[in-house]
């Protein structure tokens, strides 16, 4: 599995990741595909072995913003992991996907059984809500501010 820095494969431990795997299965998605609806619940999660996502959010009055690119090794989907279970932004495939689709229930209570793997995931996923939260954010002001709002150095 490609590891990248929104991975979380490349954050836990080889028996992590196998456990983990127990939990998986194979999916794809063709191009167009709207794979899951910001707002709506968030029941599972994905990563991707091949293909791009689109990360997107609902901006009223215009069209949804594309915030960031997803690509193989990255997890599409963080929203799983904590209260309510609802999906941030949304995601549709730039390209046609395969994937690694995993049922968050049963992810978060492999989470709650093993302490030591449930620290490494959830410790990632925040590492990855903390870099998306960054992109979008410079995302939405490349977009919507003003001239040299972006990020300063």
């Amino acid at each position: 599995m490609i590891s990248t820095p929104t991975s979380l494969f490349g954050a836990l431990p080889p028996e992590g990741r196998a456990r983990l795997m127990e939990f998986a299965r194979e999916v794809s998605f063709p191009a167009g595909a709207r794979i899951f609806e910001e707002g709506r619940r968030a029941d599972r999660f994905w990563v991707i072995r091949t293909g791009s996502v689109t990360l997107d959010l609902h901006v009223p009055g215009r069209r949804a913003a594309v915030v960031e690119t997803l690509s193989p090794g990255d997890l599409l989907g963080w929203s799983w992991l904590f209260p309510p279970y609802t999906w941030h932004l949304g995601a549709e495939a730039l390209s046609p996907v395969r994937a690694v689709e995993f049922d968050a229930a049963r992810v978060r209570e492999l989470c709650e059984e093993d302490p030591v793997l449930g620290r490494a995931i959830s410790t990632k996923v925040a590492e990855i809500v903390a870099h998306r939260l960054q992109s979008a954010r410079t995302r939405l002001l490349d977009l919507y501010g003003p001239h040299g709002s972006g990020p300063r150095p």
